[in-house]
């Protein structure tokens, strides 16, 4: 409750840089997609850096493309720096995904890093730190905006996909280069259980990345760790190649998910 009054405070006192209520900005025309289509949905941990990006920070978007089998599926690297589960809808990207997708698409949606406590300070992308209900309303007129909890924006993602015929899968944050001792972090300050959540109660598949990666980074040890990432948040290509095999372990123990079945052959 006192995190939920911090949050609201901090929203009152903030300008408000939207005008409707959650309504997405108007999608722009579709550009060519190619389907079946799998859409990575995210934030700078899925997309951001330049080739040869080697020493990062690198989204592990780019190391989760060449795992599947083109003559399969197309894989899109929609991932966008800086962006929340709110901010991704807000600012309309999300619109234009909707507007690309088609039955039989698969959207794999990770969200976490900007959604976390420390973006409290970016009002157009705090959301309530809950997986429930909750709601705080800011501004007034015209200026009027409702904001949402992250686990109930997660459940519009699943929702909208669903309106259009495609398949979402919910992914845990990644976790940071933090340490406890001699394990890396986990948890996510409650992110990690607040994503899954969200897909059992919508009822999307789910991946819990953030666990699948601590464990694989604890057992390179807290030394050996260090040049997987760029900062502490942010990986190398090496640190994104970690995380995207999680991506493809995760994938391959999901019930009933037919997109294990579009990895290359030689993907471990």
């Amino acid at each position: 409750m006192l995190a939920s009054l911090a949050f609201a405070t901090m929203l009152v006192m903030a300008p408000v840089a939207h005008a409707a209520d959650g309504a997405p900005a108007a999608a722009a025309a579709p550009v060519e997609t190619l389907h079946p289509a799998l859409f990575l949905v995210g934030d700078s941990i899925t997309k951001t850096g330049t080739p040869p990006g080697d020493r990062g920070p690198w989204g592990m978007g780019y190391e989760i493309i060449p795992l599947f089998d083109p003559a399969k599926i197309h894989v899109y690297n929609e991932g966008a720096g800086g962006r929340s589960s709110r901010s991704y809808i807000e600012e309309g990207l999300w619109a234009k995904i909707l507007a690309r997708a088609e039955p039989g698409d698969f959207i794999l949606v990770m969200f976490g890093h900007n959604d976390e406590a420390n973006s409290m300070n970016y009002p157009d992308r705090a959301t309530i730190m809950s997986s429930g209900n909750e709601t705080i309303q800011t501004g007034f007129g015209n200026a009027r905006k409702v904001i949402h909890s992250y686990g109930w924006y997660l459940q519009q993602y699943v929702k909208d996909a669903k309106g259009k015929g495609a398949t979402v899968i919910l992914c845990s944050p990644v976790p940071r280069n933090q340490w406890i001792g001699d394990k890396i972090k986990r948890g996510f300050d409650g992110y990690a259980a607040w994503a899954a959540e969200a897909a059992k109660a919508s009822g999307a598949l789910f991946i819990d990345l953030n666990t699948r990666s601590a464990d694989r980074f604890d057992a390179f040890g807290k030394d050996k760790t260090r040049p997987y990432f760029n900062d502490q948040q942010h990986t190398t290509k090496a640190g994104a190649k970690v995380n995207a095999g999680s991506v493809v372990e995760g994938l391959r123990q999901l019930k009933d998910c037919p997109l294990a079945a579009d990895l290359l052959p030689t993907v471990p």
